[in-house]
């Protein structure tokens, strides 16, 4: 059995587009017929430019190979190139075809990924979810209203979720590193007040950033949500500076998570070793696949830390983090987004279940692919999956962070 055929489809979720832009689905198939999905979680160039990344790594480093090598060609695009170090494109463009092979194998055996890496360590995963505007609530007021924030808490926590995610601390800005404005202190301590009294303690409170704020910036924002005892402080100061992140983790109780935009071993290792954080959030369709995440996680296993695989992508990268998180002993929960499109894509075949997802039991990710959907939605924008905006800190009107990279409203 050796690998064939390589196709990718760009789609693009309707509105309001939680999950970003776009998602860029690869389907590769075997010479005897096999197809296997992956997803390459990609936001640092736009999707036309990752196709032809995709399709060199594909044609360079995989075609005629049988998936079951799959650290063979883990090492061929990580080394290949006189580069033997993390590279945040190539491995995106690979994370998602080394997916795409582990859905094959498991087919090829009948099984599901999980079993073929460890077995069933784990017989569900707990979920969390960020928190978005109900159907009734203004777009644009949300991100800047606790009561909101707390009604949709609330929501979410009878569905049966025990964790809730949320990021009122803005602005999402290209600059990064800043003193966050004494208004976004105050509005994020509202924000857990509200939401801490809404769910009292039947839910977990997941505090983000997005790498937004100075050392010390990061540790008076946490020092303020200290009260309402987060399960964790999100990416506190930007990810290229272990050391102001480990200052942080250092000064505040409230544990630190990280991990979203790191890509392979050799960016997850040091973030161990400096004592940076205690919960890694890698994101499967760009932290070097499945195999390369399972690496990371018995690295984080030997320091005491947890795993909790991010997900701002579609779900097929989702089911990819499911089948890692069955297999490991690690395992803290889950990010899930659940929207029509992202469970009609998959044809329900993996669905949340009181705040819960069972072990799948299919073969390969477990998925069934409506792929005649994918294909009737692509993306035709120019924006990236995710952007970060130009504009520094405002201290004088207030910050606001629209949950992401949504399309334009018709």
């Amino acid at each position: 059995m050796k690998l064939k055929d390589l196709d990718i489809i760009i789609t693009a979720p309707p509105a309001p587009g939680w999950g970003g832009r776009y998602w860029i689905l690869v389907k590769l198939t075997t010479d005897t017929g096999i197809t296997g999905w992956g997803e390459c979680y990609a936001s640092s160039i736009g999707p036309d430019a990752m196709r032809s990344v995709i399709e060199d790594v594909f044609a360079r480093h995989m075609a005629g190979q049988s998936p079951e090598n799959i650290e063979l060609m883990f090492r061929r695009a990580y080394s290949s190139g006189f580069t033997q170090r993390p590279d945040l494109t190539v491995m995106g463009a690979f994370s998602g075809l080394e997916i795409a092979c582990w859905d094959i194998l498991g087919k090829a055996r009948n099984r599901p990924v999980w079993a073929l890496m460890g077995g069933r360590m784990n017989d569900r995963i707990r979920a969390y979810t960020y928190l978005y505007p109900l159907p009734h609530h203004d777009m644009n007021e949300f991100w800047t209203s606790p009561d909101m924030a707390a009604e949709c808490a609330l929501v979410m926590v009878e569905k049966g979720y025990t964790a809730v995610k949320f990021d009122p601390a803005g602005p999402y800005t290209m600059r990064g590193g800043h003193m966050p404005a004494m208004a976004d202190i105050s509005l994020s301590v509202a924000f857990c007040k509200a939401i801490r009294e809404a769910v009292g303690d039947r839910a977990d409170l997941l505090f983000g950033t997005h790498g937004q704020f100075s050392t010390g910036g990061a540790i008076r924002l946490g020092k303020a949500l200290e009260p309402y005892s987060p399960l964790w402080f999100e990416e506190p100061v930007p990810p290229d500076n272990l050391g102001a992140m480990a200052r942080v983790a250092n000064a505040v109780s409230i544990p630190v998570a990280t991990g979203e935009r790191l890509t392979t071993k050799a960016e997850f290792a040091p973030v161990l070793r400096e004592g940076a954080a205690t919960i890694l959030q890698p994101a499967l369709g760009r932290s070097g696949g499945i195999w390369e995440t399972r690496k990371i996680a018995t690295l984080a296993e030997v320091y005491n830390a947890q795993m909790a695989p991010h997900l701002y992508a579609g779900p097929v990268e989702w089911a990819a983090n499911i089948q890692l998180g069955v297999s490991i002993p690690n395992i803290l929960m889950a990010e899930t987004i659940e929207t029509p499109f992202h469970d009609a894509l998959i044809k329900g075949t993996i669905r949340v279940e009181d705040g819960f997802i069972m072990a799948p039991e299919a073969p390969g990710l477990g998925l069934e692919i409506d792929e005649n959907l994918a294909r009737a939605h692509p993306y035709t924008g120019d924006g990236l999956h995710l952007e970060m905006r130009d504009a520094p800190c405002d201290y004088v009107d207030g910050n606001s962070f629209a949950g992401g990279a949504p399309p334009k409203q018709d």
